[in-house]
């Protein structure tokens, strides 16, 4: 009865003035509206296939809207007029929305052709996602992926293409949607906000490109032409006693039978932890953390990450953060997670020093992949959250037990309110990670945590462990939370780049002086930076200034292993040459209170009393300083 009533409004609808739609009328209407047909593919597909997947799927479904064959013009269905009064173009909108839907729909048996990956079109070598937007787009993006696909399909008929509740009815009706109203009343749920659909953000039209795995693609190239012999020793594998290759996945070869190897990799060994042990525990690092996700009773699972973990493949992609060692457990490692997380399954585990990944496709172990990160010495702070997984430029964090709350902010915008991230069973939805930020920097999202002792903020740099963000002199700092703290970290959020991939534990911004400007041009703000690591060498302390009204600081010098600015020598002095208004060269100097004079040395010879230096100088002079503490100790600046 359903499908004779919508043949009658079809006919209807014909009688009604807008006539049969031919193949000619449809390709040109397809030809002009292209975009905006991608674009509403795009946002009613399902969010599960990814990022890239959805692109393509979404100009695979507009580009098949048209009948095949070009002989005598069909008579095809058409719909009211829309805004535009087009009727190819209501006739595609129609076909388009019953093919986005029929692909969101769950099916038991053989796939859709719909819901198969794209045959048209390919890209190789490339993966392809709209541009990133600001927090406004991934909170309406996070709003629509917890939405039905019918009630998805609803909204973006009100907010892209402007139609009223009776006209979205009959459209979702005629592609075959069960219960119209009943996705009108759950598109309710989700504030209306039209303009952000319309942003690049949404636009599969207007892409960015990123290289797929180029390591992995030279060893596909290798493996292919060793195929033939791969095959015949894959044979001998298979007959040798044990079982063969299986079990272990994507492991080399086993090496000699040692008991305590054996005991480290069998999964019926691993620590498992209840949920409410932290309660109870004497230390909250990642040692009191519980076995979480749907997938910790998947024994072959753990079994192929033990045996990465000891004797990765050549085809595994392996990456450690700087001082951390590959090898494997030397005892039965704990279980942190094992789940699926977008489209791979992934394991955690931890053996008292390191917290290690495994990462699976779904269909296969071809591909995977191991992460090593030192943790070492976490406390309840630094063992907060962890990178559960990585997808289309988003991170997904899994929380300590003790976390009670997670939001994500904008670190360059510290007057924005923080956007809640909902957790389940300790996994947050996406956000956009700013260690795959490319280009300018124009935000730095970071991750802001809520336990029983407070909030903090940690931020992505690219490696298992997010860094804690930390504010105040060294030695007393506190963690970066509160708007007065959010304020002074804003203007220097985006120098969090350099330390990316460098195995950091903290970062902490230190407001050491505020300097009166020569020329009337108003006080100049020094903040260091300084990052500690994991590994204990290796960090890094910037010295950064800020003219009045600037948005961000610039680097002015740096220091790489040593004390300064650090809570064992809680000093640090920098100069810059400054042009002021009045077109006048200037070397400015400041050091930390304590700086009992300052010395210029080089191009510029001078010295002061006091922890400021503002003298005349030469365009592109080279300058050295030294400082006296009170104490009468000498300090060098940073280079």
């Amino acid at each position: 009865m359903q499908s004779q009533d919508v043949a009658q409004r079809h006919a209807a609808s014909s009688t009604a003035g807008t006539g049969p739609v031919d193949v000619e009328q449809a390709e040109a209407a397809l030809v002009e509206h292209y975009p905006r047909l991608v674009r509403l593919a795009y946002l009613v597909l399902p969010p599960g296939l990814g990022r890239s997947r959805r692109v393509l799927t979404a100009h695979s479904l507009v580009q098949r809207a048209l009948p095949r064959g070009r002989g005598r013009p069909p008579v095809l269905p058409t719909r009211a007029a829309d805004r535009e009064s087009d009727p190819g173009y209501a006739c595609l909108r129609e076909r388009v929305l019953h093919r986005a839907l029929e692909a969101a729909r769950p099916r038991k048996g053989l796939p859709r052709l719909s819901q198969l990956p794209p045959a048209l079109p390919q890209v190789w070598g490339l993966r392809l996602f709209p541009r990133s937007g600001g927090a406004d787009e991934l909170a309406l993006d996070q709003r629509l992926s917890a939405l039905s696909g019918p009630a998805r399909a609803a909204y973006v008929l009100r907010c892209l293409e402007e139609l009223d509740d009776r006209d979205v009815h009959e459209l979702l009706e005629a592609a075959g949607v069960a219960d119209p109203g009943g996705a009108l009343a759950a598109a309710d749920s989700v504030p209306a906000e039209p303009g952000l659909l319309s942003r690049a953000e949404f636009d599969p039209c207007s892409l960015q490109a990123r290289p797929t795995d180029l390591m992995r693609r030279r060893q596909h190239t290798k493996a292919v032409l060793a195929a033939a012999a791969a095959l015949a020793v894959c044979g001998a594998l298979v007959a040798l006693p044990g079982g063969g290759w299986g079990p272990d996945g994507a492991a080399a070869p086993p090496y000699a039978g040692n008991p305590a190897a054996e005991a480290a990799l069998d999964p019926g060994r691993l620590t498992r932890l209840s949920p409410a042990a932290w309660r109870t525990s004497a230390r909250t690092g990642f040692s009191a953390w519980p076995a979480r996700g749907a997938l910790t009773g998947d024994t072959a699972l753990l079994r192929r990450a033990l045996a990465v973990w000891a004797r990765p493949g050549s085809a595994v992609r392996v990456s450690a953060t700087p001082g951390t060692q590959t090898g494997g457990p030397a005892g039965p490692p704990q279980l942190l997670y094992a789940g699926e997380v977008d489209t791979a399954r992934v394991v955690l585990l931890y053996d008292g020093l390191r917290v290690v990944r495994y990462a699976e496709p779904r269909d296969g172990t071809r591909g995977a992949a191991l992460d090593l990160a030192r943790v070492d010495g976490a406390t309840q702070d630094a063992a907060s959250a962890l990178v559960l997984g990585r997808s289309d430029g988003n991170v997904r964090y899994l929380m300590a037990p003790w976390v009670t709350k997670a939001a994500q902010r904008d670190l360059r915008k510290p007057d924005a309110a923080a956007t809640p991230l909902p957790l389940a069973d300790g996994v947050t939805a996406p956000l956009a990670s700013p260690a795959a930020q490319p280009g300018a920097c124009s935000s730095w999202t970071v991750l802001e945590l809520t336990d029983a002792s407070g909030t903090r903020l940690a931020t992505d740099l690219g490696e298992l462990v997010p860094a804690r963000l930390t504010a105040g002199r060294p030695g007393g700092s506190t963690a970066a939370s509160g708007a007065q703290v959010l304020r002074g970290w804003a203007p220097f959020a985006c120098s969090l780049a350099v330390e990316r991939s460098a195995g950091v534990r903290s970062v902490n911004a230190w407001s050491y002086a505020e300097q009166p400007l020569p020329d009337g041009s108003g006080s100049g703000a020094w903040v260091c930076t300084r990052a500690e690591t994991w590994r204990g060498d290796g960090t890094a302390a910037l010295a950064q200034f800020r003219t009045p009204g600037g948005t961000a600081g610039a680097v002015v010098a740096k220091g790489t292993d040593t004390l300064a600015c650090g809570p064992r020598d809680p000093q640090v002095l920098a100069g810059v040459l400054w042009k002021s208004a009045a077109g006048h060269w200037y070397l400015l100097a400041a050091g930390s209170e304590g700086t009992a004079s300052i010395r210029a040395t080089g191009g510029v010879t001078a010295s002061g009393q006091g922890p400021l230096l503002a003298v005349k100088a030469e365009q592109g002079v080279r300058a050295g300083l030294q400082g006296t503490l009170a104490d009468g100790r000498k300090i060098s600046g940073l280079h």
